[in-house]
């Protein structure tokens, strides 16, 4: 994968895909700091430290999207919302694809680099990043990067970012797209694709099926098919009675291949966003129609917010939890 890492000893694919201090131990991730950037120096131990995490956050992605159409999640078998605290908001994007704009609140791996080497000139969170980049492309099935903007070992009050796909980075030159050339894509996807080929097979169901009751994703997140609004009322009454599902946030309606009117389906799909507002969860609408599209705007004023597809939308939920889970 890459000559430094085998210099070093660090086996990426067998050892820090699954370690578990990598970005949670400050002690282990400033230490690591320090003997990259001994070894390697400020330049190598960027690149290095941003191929972790991409392959981190990649593998993490891997397994939600995998997980997406299971019936029922495993025990422990994935990790609530993302290993990195981030918050994340859509940004504009002037040169197309996606683009966010985001935070890392707890600003853990700034805090290992000004306790390990005492701060720097210039952004240091490169695994953040990484971890960032990496699960942002597997969640949307894109090559992104996402490049620290601000960061509190460098003195800021905050670490933020801005996130944009690889080629729109590229075209814009300069140290963005430095960062974006030392990331071997292809290398780290098909790394990553392997190993998660390698988890044990969950309990699927053939993708999200209309006429289901409802899909709980995991933890903080529900989807919940729209196919009107007796059945969908159905799947959120599941929420209130299920002791495992108390814990829901968001709740995902999932309009693919439905078309809301100006009559019973706006009242339909209002109903359903007062029930899910008397849970206590946050709703998203997904995969409005065009024909969707006007109900569809008056009621995102009103009540709800709208992402055009399931995997964003259920990006959007994580964040969203994530975020209450900070607050609280």
């Amino acid at each position: 994968m890459n000559a430094a890492l085998d210099a070093l000893g660090i086996d990426l694919e067998g050892s820090l895909l699954e370690e578990p201090r990598f970005l949670a131990d400050a002690a282990f991730l400033g230490a690591l700091h320090a003997e990259l950037r001994d070894s390697l120096g400020a330049g190598g131990a960027a690149a290095v430290l941003l191929q972790l995490g991409f392959a981190r956050g990649l593998f993490d992605a891997g397994r939600l999207v995998r997980e997406i159409g299971a019936s029922s999640p495993r025990p422990g078998g994935l990790p609530v919302l993302t290993r990195l605290p981030m918050r994340l908001a859509p940004a504009p994007a002037r040169d197309g694809g996606i683009a966010f704009a985001g935070s890392w609140p707890e600003h853990h791996e700034a805090e290992a680099v000004l306790a390990a080497l005492g701060g720097t000139d210039e952004p240091a969170c490169h695994a953040s990043a990484g971890y960032t980049s990496g699960w942002l492309s597997g969640v949307f099935a894109v090559d992104a990067v996402a490049v620290e903007t601000r960061c509190c070992a460098a003195g800021a009050r905050t670490c933020r970012f801005a996130a944009l796909e690889a080629s729109t980075w590229r075209r814009r030159r300069g140290a963005a797209a430095r960062r974006a050339a030392a990331l071997p894509f292809l290398q780290l996807h098909e790394l990553v694709a392997r190993r998660v080929a390698a988890l044990p097979q969950p309990a699927r169901m053939d993708g999200f099926e209309r006429g289901s009751p409802a899909i709980h994703v995991w933890g903080p997140v529900m989807v919940v098919p729209f196919a009107g609004a007796d059945e969908s009322l159905r799947a959120l009454e599941l929420i209130a009675r299920d002791r495992d599902a108390r814990g829901v946030r968001v709740v995902i309606v999932d309009l693919a291949g439905a078309i809301i009117d100006q009559g019973f389906g706006a009242l339909a799909l209002e109903r359903i966003l007062d029930a899910v507002a008397g849970l206590g969860a946050e709703p998203i609408l997904a995969g409005v129609s065009p024909l969707s599209a006007g109900v569809v705007a008056e009621l995102e004023r009103a009540h709800a917010l709208v992402r055009k597809d399931l995997p964003e939308a259920i990006a959007a939920g994580f964040q969203i939890a994530q975020a209450q889970r900070a607050a609280g």
